[in-house]
């Protein structure tokens, strides 16, 4: 509960405690907190048992802290029926990403040999849409074209 607390403070939480209540009434300012949080656990603890029992023997070992996804998750997929730790050590991330890598360099390098002279009207593989189109159907009305959107 208090995990991320670092000593310093806490000695800063129990001065400040001794100088709001005083030296006289804060034992019995603890005894009143350490109650209430006993109370409070109490009735979760009854809660829960009662939420069990309702919902019947079919969740008799069902625990609250399952309904959070990363929990849920991590308690299905441990028992491995799937095979699926199986597949994740067969498969190299960076291996198969430096395949592609190399692909697509391999593909844009032999295209840009292959077309030594580029067409009027791109530059690099790339297509100026702000120029006028050549030839037939040069003189139609071009629909406007905005360089932001796309």
């Amino acid at each position: 509960m208090f995990n991320d607390i670092g000593p310093l403070e806490l000695l800063t939480l129990v001065v400040l405690a001794v100088l709001v209540f005083g030296p006289d009434k804060l034992p019995k300012v603890i005894q009143d907190v350490m109650r209430t949080v006993r109370k409070i656990r109490d009735f979760s603890e009854s809660a829960k048992q009662d939420i069990r029992q309702e919902l019947g023997p079919e969740f008799k070992d069902f625990e609250f802290e399952d309904l959070n996804p990363k929990t849920f998750i991590r308690k299905h997929l441990d028992n491995d029926e799937l095979g699926i730790k199986e597949i994740r050590n067969g498969f190299d991330l960076k291996k198969e990403m430096a395949e592609v890598t190399d692909a697509v360099h391999s593909t844009d390098s032999s295209s840009s040999a292959s077309s030594s002279s580029p067409s009027a009207g791109s530059t690099g593989g790339r297509i100026d849409m702000t120029k006028k189109p050549e030839g037939p159907g040069a003189d139609e009305e071009r629909p406007p074209f905005d360089a932001d959107a796309t």
